[in-house]
C-alpha cells in the first residue's frame, strides 16, 4: 500500500509566503520572466532568507518528531526549473520538505482538493482570493517585523467570524449594528453556526494536539462579547473543537493582545485588525471582503 495523506494535518504553502522573495520578485517585475530564470539559475546555491510563514512552517515540521502528523507541501507559481532554489533553501533551512507543486505562473490552487489541504498560504493576493471564491481554506500572508524565536511550541490564533465560523452573523452586525447582532446571537446562543474556511484546519490542529499537547497553543482572539460569546463556545463544542485561550474583546483593539500572545500566525477576515509585529494571514472571506 502506497503513502497516503489521508490522515496528515496537510498545509501548502507558495514560495513567496515560506521565503523572502522581494528581490527575485524586483528581477521579474522590471525585467522579465528569462531574466528571472537567469537570475534564479546564477543565485542557485544561495538560500533564500526566511519569510512571514517560516516560523510557523517550521514549528508544524518539527510535531513530527512525535510521529507522522504533519506534511507540507510547496504550492508554487514557479516553473520546476526556478523550484530548484526552493527547495535547496527548504533543506538548507532544515525543513522537511519533500513535495511539491510548480505550474509555470499558473494559479496553484486547483490541486488542493486532490492533496486533502486544509490550508494554503500564499503573499500572491489573486491566487489567494481565486482560492477562496472557490471555496478553499487559503489566506494571504502579510508583511511582518515578527522576530523569531527559539521556543519550539508553535502558538497559533484565530478570529472567529469569517474564519472559524461562517459570516452569518457578521452579516447580520454589517447590516443591523452591534444591538441586533447581539440579539440575533442570543436567540441562536444554542444554535452552532455553520463552519468557515478554516474549521477544518483547527480540526487538524486539535488531532495534533491530542499527541503533542504541551507544544501546540491554540487562541481566539474576537471582537464579540459578552452575550455573544456563548454562541461561539457552544459551535466549538457542537463541531468537537477546542482552543486554549479565547479572547472576547467587544471591539477592543487586538493589537495589544496580539503583542502580548506572540503567535507564529494569526488568521483574520478583517485587514483592519491585522498587524506587523507577528505573523498576520487575511482571509479574505465573507461579506467584510465582498
Amino acid at each position: 500500500m502506497g503513502p497516503s495523506l489521508e490522515n496528515l494535518l496537510v498545509v501548502g504553502v507558495a514560495s513567496s509566503a515560506l521565503f523572502d522573495l522581494a528581490e527575485s520578485d524586483a528581477v521579474f517585475s522590471s525585467e522579465g520572466e528569462q531574466a528571472y530564470r537567469e537570475y534564479q539559475e546564477a543565485h542557485l546555491d544561495e538560500p533564500f532568507a526566511a519569510g512571514v510563514a517560516f516560523p510557523f512552517i517550521r514549528r508544524l515540521l518539527q510535531l513530527n518528531s512525535l510521529g507522522p502528523l504533519v506534511e507540507v507541501i510547496v504550492l508554487s507559481r514557479n516553473s520546476p526549473d526556478t523550484g530548484l532554489r526552493i527547495m535547496r533553501s527548504a533543506a538548507h533551512h532544515g525543513l522537511a520538505i519533500s513535495r511539491a507543486i510548480f505550474t509555470q505562473g499558473r494559479a496553484p490552487h486547483e490541486f488542493m482538493p486532490a492533496l486533502n489541504m486544509s490550508l494554503f498560504l500564499s503573499a500572491n493576493e489573486n491566487d489567494v482570493r481565486k482560492a477562496t471564491a472557490a471555496g478553499l481554506p487559503a489566506g494571504q500572508v502579510l508583511k511582518s517585523s515578527f522576530q523569531d524565536d527559539d521556543d519550539p511550541a508553535l502558538r497559533i490564533a484565530f478570529d472567529f467570524d469569517g474564519v472559524l465560523a461562517d459570516d452569518a452573523s457578521e452579516r447580520i452586525y454589517q447590516s443591523g449594528g452591534l444591538d441586533q447582532f447581539q440579539q440575533h446571537e442570543a436567540t441562536n446562543v444554542v444554535t452552532p453556526l455553520d463552519p468557515g474556511p478554516l474549521r477544518d484546519f483547527l480540526a487538524g490542529v486539535n488531532r495534533i494536539q491530542r499527541v503533542a499537547e504541551d507544544r501546540v497553543r491554540v487562541s481566539v482572539v474576537t471582537a464579540r462579547s459578552a452575550p455573544a460569546h456563548e454562541r461561539a463556545i457552544n459551535s466549538l463544542k457542537a463541531w468537537g473543537l477546542t482552543v486554549n485561550d479565547a479572547f472576547f474583546l467587544g471591539g477592543l483593539k487586538k493589537a495589544p493582545i496580539l503583542d502580548v500572545l506572540k503567535p507564529h500566525i494569526f488568521f483574520d477576515d478583517q485587514r483592519g485588525h491585522l498587524i506587523q509585529t507577528v505573523p498576520c494571514v487575511h482571509i479574505p472571506f465573507g461579506v467584510t471582503n465582498e
